[in-house]
């Protein structure tokens, strides 16, 4: 899988097997990094017409498909399959769309496999929000915690609640995270603000911090997700505003602190708390977490967990998909009934 960050391409071969619950290993995972026009062309997708996406993705499918090769050759493995989630170019729930680039008849043909691609179309056509997908993992694979939290470049969350007396699991996409935060890192010629130690330096601009807080996003209920677009449209004309007259250490800073709250604010119960994802290794973002939700107890789990859970969960929901079992909860996306998404693609 690839996510917004656009830094590589996750590759992990796993095992899973049901006893009286789920279970999995992480056998092998590697990242690939992308190279400069693969790179580009996921930048440029985002502003493609209907036809040029097409070739877009059918030319990260081919490059998608060679390092899966690359990798089984290089570790001497047989997959059973593949599931891929593809790089998300678009996603607007609301208008009925959502696309991830990178077509699975493309990847079975060049690795001989079956392909399980396009895990959220099926579930905006329910009129779902094909937004956040992790959940059915972290509630099969994961139930030992209270909440989970991904920090990427959008943080999400999952839980379980009792509603209407009956226990369900609840998502949402938390607030944008890594996309603004790696984007105001390479003004000052940062990949990332590596261990936050570029928020620690600056200083909270409470103006800003309270504009971004009071956004119309935090006020709507779950099931809810975002996308660039919606960044593009809400969050970065509220810190446009300041920025010229801000450092960009300080924008770094209070941005940071947005997102500690957002998190905190989103963990209504004292709790195991596991956080992956990128930002699990920001040290600085994780401490102001802390000092936000004061109770529960924050897990970071071993390296290789955090880097690729996600792309742990979308290899279980392809297994899910294999078996014909449900792999998405209507409760977290919205849609009209729990259902199992993604295509199959043969070669």
């Amino acid at each position: 899988m690839s996510g917004t960050s656009q830094d590589g391409l996750d590759i992990v071969f796993c095992s899973f097997y049901f006893t009286d619950k789920w279970h999995f290993k992480i056998n092998i995972a590697e990242t690939v990094a992308y190279p400069e026009d693969i790179h580009q062309l996921l930048k440029d997708a985002f502003y493609s017409d209907k036809t040029d996406l097409e070739g877009k993705s059918r030319i990260y499918g081919e490059f998608t498909g060679k390092q899966v090769n690359v990798f089984c050759e290089k570790y001497n493995i047989n997959p059973d399959f593949i599931a891929s989630h593809g790089h998300t170019i678009f996603h607007k729930p609301s208008e009925g769309i959502t696309v991830q680039i990178g077509k699975g008849d493309v990847i079975s043909k060049i690795c001989g496999l079956p392909v399980v691609y396009d895990f959220r179309s099926q579930d905006v056509e329910l009129g779902g929000q094909g937004a956040p997908l992790v959940p059915i993992g972290d509630k099969l694979l994961f139930g030992g915690y209270d909440f989970c939290i991904n920090i990427g470049g959008f943080s999400n969350i999952s839980y379980d609640e009792y509603i209407d007396e009956k226990k369900v699991r609840v998502a949402f996409d938390i607030c944008p995270s890594n996309i603004i935060l790696n984007e105001l890192s390479q003004c000052m010629g940062k990949d990332f603000d590596k261990d936050g130690e570029i928020a620690r330096k600056g200083k909270i601009n409470k103006n800003l911090l309270n504009d971004l807080n009071n956004l119309e996003y935090y006020k709507l209920p779950p099931p809810k997700s975002l996308g660039k677009e919606y960044v593009n449209t809400f969050f970065k004309p509220v810190y446009a505003n300041y920025i010229s007259n801000m450092k960009i250490k300080d924008m770094i800073s209070t941005y940071t602190e947005h997102i500690a709250i957002q998190i905190a604010r989103s963990i209504k119960r004292k709790g195991r708390v596991l956080i992956t994802g990128g930002g699990a290794f920001n040290k600085y973002l994780i401490k102001r977490i802390e000092y936000y939700i004061n109770e529960g107890e924050i897990i970071i789990p071993d390296e290789t967990l955090v880097n690729y859970k996600e792309a742990v969960i979308f290899a279980f929901m392809g297994v899910l998909r294999m078996i014909e079992k449900v792999n998405i909860y209507s409760s977290v996306t919205g849609a009209e009934r729990d259902h199992c998404g993604g295509r199959i693609a043969t070669s």
